[in-house]
């Protein structure tokens, strides 16, 4: 039976990576849509407290700058508001367990899992569950952050500490103090950074750059990253003893390959989500689309499966959702007589030959396969993919 989508107000969570839907029987589908109950641990409330008590007025001007950039309500980056994850899949399941048993204590946490599986949203469950929920949530990406300001991101600096430095500024982890700080992508920590982290995550204080005055913080550090931390210690491209320090209590989120049963309600979740944004109606969804969907290996998993879903909605005409999986070829499909890293790569190639090479920008490969710029140019390197040269050029 195909798929009715209708909706009848905004959707709750909007701006969301992921949401939690559940689609009614037949007889019911013909009222619309409903949320299903949320997982115990998730909390409505938001993450950020912008009065922390306590704190001193230079946090809290900062942590309010912060909370303003990061965490506005009713921003798509607000994910945190009213975070959930779709799903019943065993894989989620046992997710779902294990933030359950980590979530109540301080230990520090490592979420593990390619990019696009929802790990800053794991990262947001396990702070609203925690005693800490009522404090600060202080997010850092340390791949999107230069590696000379790196430091002073983290820990803060003095005035006249270093050349443009005109101001005295407050670290994140002061900013987290009594909260959760969520380091993400925490492989990108460059090697002279890294005995600085193990210290404060050990000894729980610092020093601002510039500074000789010592820190004392009360934070819970959550860490995410997508790529091999025990590979990359073996090259010495990441210390041990850091490793192990982030590595308390490891969660490792499954790829959308591997929980194919929560595609239709993700499906269901996203199209209903952008059909409401731009004012679109869509009633049907093809059995047969829903199916190729769900076959699909989502290299890009949810981050890919929520682009494809946008475009599709806006490419939609007459209520019938447009089918945006690529018809030249089943490529990307499971039944192909190949591997799975052989499927990756001919869809890769297949992408950078249908847009001329370009990776970035809205209309360039990466934007397509709904992964960020620096994954998809370093899964070419590792695939040995480089654009051939052009004629005429030796």
């Amino acid at each position: 039976m195909a798929l009715k989508i209708v909706w009848r107000n905004p959707p709750l969570s909007e701006g969301l990576n992921e949401c939690s839907v559940s689609l009614k029987s037949a007889r019911e589908r013909k009222k619309g849509l409903t949320m299903a109950a949320q997982p115990s641990w998730v909390s409505k409330a938001p993450a950020v407290n912008h009065t922390a008590s306590g704190e001193t007025e230079e946090v809290a001007s900062a942590r309010a700058v912060i909370d303003m950039s990061e965490h506005r309500c009713g921003s798509p980056k607000n994910i945190s508001s009213s975070g959930k994850l779709v799903g019943k899949s065993p894989a989620l399941k046992a997710v779902f367990e294990r933030v359950e048993r980590v979530a109540p204590t301080n230990a520090t946490v490592l979420i593990q899992g390619e990019t696009g599986t929802g790990k800053e949203l794991i990262a947001h469950a396990i702070h609203n569950t925690s005693s800490r929920r009522g404090r600060p949530f202080v997010r850092l990406n340390c791949a999107a952050i230069p590696l000379d300001l790196l430091e002073s991101e983290l820990f803060g600096h003095e005035k006249g500490a270093f050349t443009g430095a005109i101001a005295q500024r407050i670290g994140r982890f002061q900013l987290a103090d009594k909260g959760t700080l969520f380091l993400d992508e925490v492989g990108d920590l460059p090697l002279a950074l890294q005995p600085k982290l193990l210290r404060v995550l050990q000894e729980q204080e610092f020093e601002r750059l510039g500074s000789t005055r010592t820190h004392q913080v009360d934070v819970r550090l959550v860490a995410a990253t997508n790529r091999d931390l025990m590979e990359m210690v073996k090259r010495g491209e990441f210390r041990s003893d850091l490793y192990y320090r982030l590595n308390v209590f490891p969660v490792l989120l499954p790829p959308l390959r591997e929980r194919r049963e929560d595609i239709p309600a993700l499906v269901g979740h996203f199209v209903e989500l952008f059909g409401y944004r731009i004012g679109r109606q869509i009633e049907h969804i093809p059995p047969k689309m829903m199916s190729a969907l769900s076959s699909y290996h989502w290299p890009g998993n949810i981050r890919e499966l929520q682009n494809l879903m946008e475009r599709a909605v806006i490419l939609s005409n007459n209520g019938v959702l447009h089918d945006p999986l690529p018809t030249t070829g089943a490529v990307g499909v499971l039944d192909l007589p190949t591997t799975l890293k052989d499927s990756e790569r001919a869809l890769i190639l297949q992408t950078l030959q249908a847009v001329g090479w370009v990776i970035g920008g809205a209309k360039g490969a990466a934007a397509r396969l709904g992964l960020k710029r620096t994954t998809l140019i370093n899964r070419m390197s590792r695939m040995g993919i480089s654009r051939p040269p052009f004629p005429g050029q030796a």
